[in-house]
Order: structure tokens, then C-alpha cells, then sequence
């Protein structure tokens, strides 16, 4: 709990970004913030869509870290859950593009299929 306690306080702009346009129910939907999901924290969920929102930035570029990812991507869908990433630059430069995406997981919302790509990808650390 200290430790997600942490994560909240050190949190980067995406994640400060994303967070005040998903808190209070904006999309309709509660999502908490750094959230424990077995040996995992996550960085968004909305549990009543079983939704993950992750963000990653540079050190996810590494081969891997994306490996890593993925494991961890598989884990979160065998316990039912959606992942969506999204790199960082994407919620600071391209918020409602963000936004418009998440509100399309939430809408067809199928436990344990997961984009787990970034809008614009990536390639063993390579965009």
C-alpha cells in the first residue's frame, strides 16, 4: 500500500493528464488509479468494465520490458481483464484521441481481449 501510495505522488504529466479527465466518473464509469491487481499495479482500472489503462514511456521501448509487458498483459486477461496502452506523448499531445479510444474499450468492452498497442505502436523498442 506505501508503495501505490507512492506511485500516486510521483505520478508523470500523462499520468496526471489522464487522471483528471477519467476521475469523478467522466466517461460514465468509475476508474481508480494505481491499483493492486495481483503481483501487478496498475496504473488505471475501471473494474465494473474489467479495463485496464496502462501508460508507458521510454524504459517500455526496451525488448525486455516488452516482453515483460506482455507477460504481465496475459496474466491481467486470464483473471478477465481488457488492457489498453497508450504511450506517454500520446495522452499529453493527443488527449481526446486518448479519450475517444477509451470510450470505445468501455463500450465494447470484452474481458481478456486486450490492445495492448499504443495508438501509434511499437516494435521491439522501435516506434
Amino acid at each position: 500500500m506505501l508503495f501505490v501510495r507512492e506511485l500516486r505522488v510521483k505520478c508523470t504529466e500523462a499520468e496526471k493528464l489522464l487522471w483528471q479527465k477519467l476521475r469523478a466518473k467522466r466517461l460514465g464509469v468509475k476508474f481508480r488509479r494505481q491499483v493492486d491487481i495481483g503481483p501487478f499495479v496498475v496504473d488505471f482500472c475501471c473494474f465494473p468494465k474489467k479495463l485496464i489503462v496502462e501508460l508507458d514511456g521510454q524504459i517500455h521501448k526496451n525488448a525486455l520490458r516488452r516482453k515483460s509487458d506482455l507477460d504481465r498483459t496475459k496474466y491481467l486477461e486470464k483473471l478477465g481483464y481488457s488492457v489498453v496502452r497508450f504511450w506517454n506523448d500520446e495522452v499529453v499531445n493527443e488527449i481526446e484521441v486518448v479519450l475517444e479510444r477509451i470510450g470505445g474499450c468501455l463500450t465494447r468492452a470484452s474481458p481478456g481481449q486486450s490492445t495492448d498497442i499504443p495508438l501509434r505502436g511499437y516494435v521491439e523498442g522501435k516506434r
